[in-house]
């Protein structure tokens, strides 16, 4: 016994003096170039790492710095870049043989530069790829480097000979930007990546979490690989996705121009076979903002849908996009191209039956102004609508139909005063009640047009007309309303229209307070000019003065 404590004395006191002395002895600076030349070759990209040091506690080497170049036809900027690297290495071989076999690499706090050219092409796409050529970082300008030579000791390493059991990034940092650059730079932070067994040639589990602009935050979970040694981009994927408050304005999924803010939910899946990538899933958006001058909805948008993309063409469909405000629910279809410097779309989207009081929260978020004071109350929408082109230049045509609804607070009496002798009886409410109001709409950057206005007002009886609202909610519109039958009748054919004709007016002012004036020259036409002048006792029109809450003429 007292030899087998003795024994296992000296062997303890032989492996504290190998852990003081054996970093002393092996002079782990002698492979940086080894792990330089082999990182390159296996990246495509050269690599700089600072000076090294052995932990015989933890097996690694450490290296103070790391430098990654990028892809020299976008940047002679670093990459990557990190403030340490730790290399695990097997011990006993590195000791006694000189001989460096990596377990492990672990890469604190790096700086991921991404960067997306015009044609879609992302810096990451040629990772991996040696035909690629690499530009040493400290480079002259992008536009004029001249490409790196092959790496010291590439041909003693490819990327299907690396393998490495554990791959992290901890606390790193990525900022995502845009060759030529046309919005500042998005950044996210605190970003973990973790895979196992990693490999260029075969699939291994992967893991990344990062904090989000505004503070959310994303989880991924799942598998990936192999690599596509031709463009990284199109590199197999098959993971669960969960994004929680993403804001949509601060992104960098959404172009500031197009005026689209609010916080998002995101639970779903990603299936990429390196070509085609499906993701299904279900997005929920609170305070959402959909045009530059609209204003926050009202109530949560629900988006549950299933899209394919295609990763090469950079475009898609949509295969299902059921969109729910409240008990209203919409059909989304269509597909789009994001291979342009701008997202193009073609879409339709269609809603039967939809309940008015579950939609009237989000008439704000489409920049959709009702007159100040007013609320529509009740009945059902029917929106069938198609949107084609560019989303800055988008162009959005369709019709629209509400029933039995009315716009509360909003008295088209007291906006035509006369309004009870058209009708034979006064105003009983301060609302206006609308039947039905149809009308066909296009919307494009220059406004919005409105045409085939159908609306039947039982306060003034049938209205029809068309017009334009400009971007700065501008009305210009002509109108007619029918108001045949009771006291109408008389001043209708005193303005010589005929027994219970109809009354044209235009509305202009704004949509957050509308003016309603009359159109004398289609009222009386060219027939009745001479007895409009100033002064002359006939003119017919001195009974409708009143209607629009204009003065009789003298």
């Amino acid at each position: 016994m007292k030899t087998a404590l003795k024994i296992i004395a000296v062997v303890i006191v032989l492996l504290v003096v190998i852990a003081i002395a054996a970093p002393f002895l092996v002079n782990v600076n002698r492979f940086r170039p080894e792990i330089e030349s082999n990182l390159s070759s296996a990246l495509g990209r050269q690599v700089g790492v600072g000076n090294l040091s052995l932990s015989i506690l933890s097996g690694s080497v450490g290296a103070d710095q790391l430098t990654i170049a990028d892809d020299p036809k976008f940047s002679n900027s670093p990459f990557i870049t990190a403030k340490s690297l730790k290399v695990g290495v097997e011990l006993i071989p590195l000791i006694f043989s000189k001989q460096l076999n990596v377990t492990n690499i672990d890469i604190d706090q790096p700086v991921v530069n991404l960067l997306r050219n015009q044609s879609g092409t992302w810096n990451f796409s040629s990772l991996g790829n040696q035909s690629a050529q690499a530009a040493p970082p400290g480079n002259q300008n992008a536009q004029t480097a001249q490409p790196a030579k092959k790496p010291v000791g590439s041909g003693n390493s490819s990327p299907a000979r690396l393998t490495i059991d554990k791959l992290q990034l901890t606390n790193g940092k990525i900022t995502v930007g845009w060759i030529p650059a046309r919005r500042k730079p998005v950044t996210y932070e605190n970003v973990d990546l973790t895979m196992k067994n990693f490999s260029f040639t075969q699939a291994f589990p992967v893991t990344l979490s990062m904090s989000l602009p505004g503070g959310g935050s994303v989880k991924l979970d799942g598998t990936m690989g192999p690599i596509n040694s031709a463009d990284t981009s199109l590199t197999p994927l098959q993971a669960k996705l969960s994004i929680n408050k993403l804001d949509l304005a601060q992104s960098a999924i959404v172009e500031p121009s197009l005026g689209i803010a609010g916080m998002a939910d995101f639970d779903g899946t990603l299936n990429s076979d390196g070509k085609i990538a499906k993701t299904d899933g279900t997005i929920k958006a609170t305070n959402l903002k959909l045009v530059p001058k609209g204003a926050p909805a009202g109530r949560p948008v629900q988006f549950q849908y299933s899209i394919q993309h295609d990763l090469q063409k950079e475009a898609g469909q949509i295969l299902q996009g059921d969109v729910s405000m409240g008990k209203a629910n919409a059909k989304l279809t269509g597909a789009y191209d994001m291979s342009g410097p701008m997202t193009a779309v073609r879409i339709k989207l269609t809603g039967q039956g939809m309940p008015v009081d579950e939609l009237e929260a989000m008439l704000p978020a489409v920049g959709v102004v009702l007159p100040s004071g007013s609320q529509l109350k009740g009945g059902t929408l029917n929106v069938d609508l198609n949107a084609d082109g560019p989303l800055d230049r988008l162009v959005t045509t369709g019709s629209v139909r509400l029933s039995n609804s009315r716009l509360a607070g909003f008295n088209l009496g007291s906006k035509m005063s006369a309004i009870s002798a058209l009708t034979g009886k006064a105003p009983s409410s301060n609302d206006t009640s609308i039947q039905n109001a149809s009308t066909d709409v296009r919307m494009d950057p220059s406004g919005t047009q409105l045409s085939k206005i159908n609306v039947a007002v039982p306060a003034l009886g049938t209205v029809v007309g068309a017009g334009t609202i400009s971007p700065s909610g501008a009305l210009s519109f002509k109108m007619s309303a029918d108001v045949s039958g009771g006291a109408a009748s008389g001043l209708t054919q005193m303005a010589g229209l005929g027994k219970g004709g109809a009354i044209p007016f235009m509305i202009q002012g704004t949509t957050s307070n509308p003016t309603f004036m009359p159109d004398v020259q289609g009222m009386v036409g060219n027939k009745l000019k001479g007895l409009m002048q100033p002064g002359n006792q006939k003119n017919p029109l001195g009974g409708l003065g009143g209607l629009f809450g204009k003065k009789k003429p003298n």
